[in-house]
């Protein structure tokens, strides 16, 4: 579970670091409209600044674009700690409210002994939350290309090294990509296979329809996984339902202390 949790959580807090910078830089050129600031030059080249992913003075759908990408890394942030929680009330639950893989093979294993009824509409539900907000990247590639890459990769060489492998690899797949991108591999092949299938001009009905059985067979194959394991799970699931409050209060200590401390240190 603390893997996956990782994986959603992975580039989002950079994503919503880049929308921040962009939105201010946005309100920044209002300002300096406003008082009525004369260097034009300024105001037409700050969107040049490095960090950013378009190339292209951005428009409305730009904003709006960013915006949502800055939603997406406070909602990762905010589902971490909200996971361990459901994981710990009824499993159906949390495959079917987020998508969830450990919330599949929890499924699963309730429904080899009988205590996960209706589970096939539980994971179809799932697949629909696990998508709800793909379509933000593919968005993103269709307004800038491989732009976001550039941003999600220029953080270090290290990252860089991680992006470009992904992007190699989702190249040579095309839009079977879609359907490799929920590999559970240490690569951030999933963002970086939306945003291509985006740049390359897929129409978004025909990526939601690959996003989504994608996501229906991967999910389904977790589930069958934990459907073999069986009473194992059960049992270490009842245990984990004793503990599943205090789990969900560490993983929100552990995503605000950062953000408090860092905002103390600033102030």
């Amino acid at each position: 579970m603390q893997d996956e949790m990782s994986t959603a959580a992975a580039g989002e807090k950079d994503s919503f670091a880049v929308a921040a910078t962009a939105l201010a830089a946005a309100e920044d050129e209002l300002e300096r409209s406003a008082v009525g600031d004369d260097s034009a030059e300024d105001e037409e080249e700050w969107w040049k600044a490095e960090g950013m992913p378009w190339n292209h003075k951005p428009g409305r759908s730009d904003y709006w674009c960013m915006g949502w990408i800055g939603f997406l890394g406070i909602f990762s942030l905010a589902m971490l700690p909200l996971r361990g929680w459901l994981l710990g009330l009824d499993p159906p639950i949390l495959v079917g409210l987020t998508g969830s893989r450990t919330g599949a093979a929890a499924t699963g294993a309730l429904a080899s002994v009988n205590q996960a009824p209706h589970w096939l509409w539980w994971l179809l539900l799932g697949s629909i939350m696990s998508i709800k907000l793909d379509w933000v990247y593919w968005w993103a590639g269709k307004l800038w290309g491989r732009g976001m890459i550039e941003v999600w990769a220029g953080r270090s060489e290290r990252s860089r090294r991680r992006y470009d492998q992904a992007e190699r690899w989702a190249r040579k797949l095309g839009w079977l990509g879609v359907l490799v991108a929920y590999v559970p591999i240490p690569l951030p092949i999933m963002p970086v296979v939306f945003v291509l299938t985006g740049a390359s001009g897929m129409r978004v009905k025909w990526f939601v329809a690959l996003d989504f059985v994608a996501a229906t067979v991967w999910n389904l194959g977790y589930l069958a996984l934990g459907w073999g394991v069986g009473d194992p799970i059960v049992d270490a699931l009842k245990y984990y339902a004793k503990i599943a409050n205090w789990v969900a209060i560490v993983l929100l200590v552990v995503i605000l202390a950062p953000l408090f401390f860092k905002s103390k240190k600033k102030a």
